[in-house]
């Protein structure tokens, strides 16, 4: 039977992905102790960066629906729903990392906090705290928590494109909610894509033993650093057959930053569309490369026709890190950030180029505002292209929002005294968690304040 991918939420006491402890073949196993030296060992190094990898509990609501039969229909009228909402409470376990120890930064999946309504972090040493959701990025399954402590340990990036096939790991997490749990391996291939888990995919595969719970839990080098959070297994019926997944610690740096700085992923488009190499196009065009992303067509007035890239050009790197296929250019891509500048190595003509290109801002640079005040559910925000506030993208009929008296097209300025320009002003004062916030509005050719609690 062929082995199935297993990526569910935790609601379900799904997937995580730590790495198991597997026994590491002869050739790769750490030196034999000499007489009178201390055992080779990982403890100094796990000493230092386990109290960074914390447990993660939620709870919460699913909302599902349920079409109403046609029978039950015609009782109702023409004009009857034609599906009810149903809810079902769930709880989940999974792991995170604590990326900033000054601001309480805690790096997990998004599948482990997704339709969570709390959300609690339990440190090493038992601490308990309520974390807030700074926000997410589906495509890529990662999310971004937020805790009020002190005296916490943080884990360091990595620079995970000088990963290589070998090189040792260390995964810490918690599998099935037995506590802190520390395994080891290798690295067992890069750039996967092609999973089908997420949108963005260029993961870390590891010869893990994965279990549920450990995901967003660290996959750390022998230096303590963080290269990757661990996030699927491949293998029959959940069980594990040595193939585990991470998302590299430089694409959910870059993810992070954004959300941090903007308070949402402002994702980049470089404006093509492409497919695989494949050896057939490679004989077609004569090219001696067996690897990168073949570009079919280039979008009119986008990133790449500004920097000169054309259809039939093959590319091969982005920022002078190897591309293997399409798929994995475009989860760089995706993950790098509007406005970035990046240079790319291009194969044309049987001749390597370079080329740079500044990546222009995606369509949906929209922020859900359910993540930044109760009262704002409902609502997408935008900040201003002139920033100078923050626009009702969007308001839901009949949600939070709406009833609090926020109408599309609305631009937030300020909150109580405070002038906002732009999301990330308006995320910064609404963290404040004052029990009553009074926005200034602008309405058309109208000024007015409404007021949240």
């Amino acid at each position: 039977m062929k082995p199935k991918l297993h990526f569910k939420t935790l609601t379900a006491l799904a997937l995580s992905t730590a790495m198991g402890l597997a026994s590491l073949p002869a050739t790769a196993a750490f030196p034999p102790a000499v007489a009178g030296q201390a055992l080779p060992s990982l403890a100094p190094i796990l000493e230092q960066v386990t109290p960074a990898v914390v447990n993660i509990s939620v709870s919460g609501t699913k909302v599902s629906q349920q079409r109403i039969p046609e029978a039950f229909r015609y009782f109702l009228g023409p004009d009857g729903p034609g599906s009810q909402q149903q809810t079902q409470p769930f709880q989940g376990l999974g792991s995170g990392v604590i990326i900033d120890a000054k601001q309480g930064y805690i790096l997990t999946n998004n599948h482990v906090i997704a339709d969570a309504d709390e959300i609690q972090v339990m440190l090493k040493d038992g601490h308990e705290y309520d974390a807030k959701l700074i926000g997410a990025d589906k495509s890529s399954d990662i999310a971004l928590l937020q805790i009020k402590a002190k005296n916490l340990t943080e884990i360091k990036f990595a620079d995970s494109d000088k990963l290589r096939v070998g090189d040792f790991t260390i995964a810490i997490g918690n599998p099935f909610g037995l506590g802190q749990t520390v395994t080891s391996g290798i690295v067992s291939a890069l750039g996967r894509t092609g999973l089908q888990l997420e949108n963005l995919e260029n993961f870390i595969q590891t010869d893990a033993a994965i279990n549920s719970g450990n995901s967003g839990g660290a996959l750390i080098n022998l230096r303590g650093e963080l290269i990757g959070i661990n996030t699927a297994i491949l293998g029959p019926n959940g069980g594990n057959v040595g193939i585990g997944f991470a998302i590299p610690a430089n694409m959910a740096n870059n993810l992070v930053q954004q959300i941090i700085e903007h308070g949402e992923v402002r994702r980049g488009v470089l404006g093509v569309t492409g497919q695989e190499l494949t050896a057939d196009l490679a004989k077609a065009f004569d090219i001696d490369v067996q690897y990168g992303a073949f570009i079919n067509q280039v979008t009119p007035n986008s990133a790449a026709e500004e920097a000169g890239l054309m259809a039939g050009d093959i590319i091969v790197s982005v920022n002078n890190n190897k591309i293997r296929s399409f798929s994995e250019l475009r989860a760089r891509i995706g993950t790098l950030g509007a406005d970035k500048k990046i240079t790319l190595g291009v194969i044309r003509d049987d001749k390597e180029k370079r080329l740079i290109a500044t990546l222009k801002p995606a369509d949906n640079n929209i922020a859900n505002a359910s993540n930044l005040h109760p009262g704002l559910e409902g609502a997408a925000l935008v900040s201003t292209d002139n920033n100078q506030g923050v626009r009702i993208e969007k308001v839901e009929p009949r949600s939070i929002a709406a009833i609090s008296g926020l109408e599309e097209g609305d631009i937030i300025i300020g909150v109580n005294k405070h002038k906002v320009k732009n999301l990330v002003q308006l995320r910064k004062l609404l963290s404040e968690d004052k029990a009553t916030l009074a926005l200034n509005i602008n309405r058309g050719n109208q000024h007015l304040f409404l007021v949240l609690r």
